[in-house]
């Protein structure tokens, strides 16, 4: 699913560009660009959903493509993530509305590519809702997308929504208003534990009914809550039956 988001790579160090296009290109289609001049041409000429670039470069900086593309009509739409220092962060882009996220230089690779993969997967899911059946129900599978994945986008998203899990027999609901889930039922389990029963889920399917609501309130934490707790569970219950995966070596990124 996440294959027909179009992603553009803008920056002037081609270690960083190289690696970074290597760790997206299985979740995305990517193409990359060394400079503002080019990226701006790129882009116009065929829109990205996402625009990943380096903020500091020579030329035009990636605060001047951002406007330029926002400027215009065509490209107005397009998401935004910024690489910037922590510095050019605070200084200079704490009330720039069209950046959707900033990635801390330097960063490790790994982090880079899980913070840009929340907004690949909120673009891919907004795709699938755009081209829903005339039901409003977007259906998909758990191998295209698993449970965690579609939790943080919806509350990226903001969506309220009914989110219905299904395993073999096994079967859960989760109730989202404006991203964050109120209502949760597995079987028997109602609330927190209904979610953190599900969340390491990566087979099986999903359907969202956008018109799907609810007036119960049976979560205690928050979405972010519930998903920073149910991972130190998995996280535990790995532990514990001793499949704890050796770490694999992150790279630590600047330009």
């Amino acid at each position: 699913m996440a294959n027909h988001v179009k992603v553009l790579l803008v920056d002037d160090n081609p270690m960083v560009l190289g690696m970074l296009q290597g760790a997206l290109t299985p979740l995305a289609k990517v193409s990359t660009s060394n400079d503002s001049a080019d990226a701006l041409l790129k882009a116009v000429d065929d829109p990205p959903d996402l625009l990943v670039s380096d903020y500091r470069m020579p030329g035009m900086d990636g605060q001047q493509l951002v406007e330029k593309l926002k400027s215009r009509p065509k490209t107005a739409g397009i998401s935004v993530i910024l690489l910037a220092s922590k510095a050019d962060i605070m200084e200079k882009f704490s009330n720039l509305e069209p950046v959707d996220d900033f990635v801390e230089k330097p960063f490790f690779l790994k982090e880079a590519t899980q913070r840009i993969k929340r907004l690949i997967d909120k673009i891919a899911l907004e795709k699938m809702a755009k081209t829903a059946p005339s039901d409003g129900v977007v259906r998909g599978s758990l191998a295209q997308m698993n449970v965690i994945d579609l939790v943080q986008s919806l509350e990226m998203g903001r969506k309220s929504c009914a989110l219905t899990l299904t395993l073999d027999r096994d079967k859960c609901e989760m109730y989202f208003k404006e991203g964050q889930v109120t209502h949760a039922v597995y079987g028997a389990l109602t609330g927190d534990p209904a979610v953190f029963k599900v969340l390491g889920w990566t087979g099986g399917n999903f359907q969202i009914n956008f018109e799907g609501k609810t007036n119960k309130q049976t979560t205690t934490l928050n979405t972010q809550g519930l998903l920073m707790e149910g991972l130190r569970m998995l996280d535990e219950s790995k532990r514990d039956d001793g499949g704890a995966e050796e770490e694999e070596e992150d790279v630590l990124l600047d330009s």
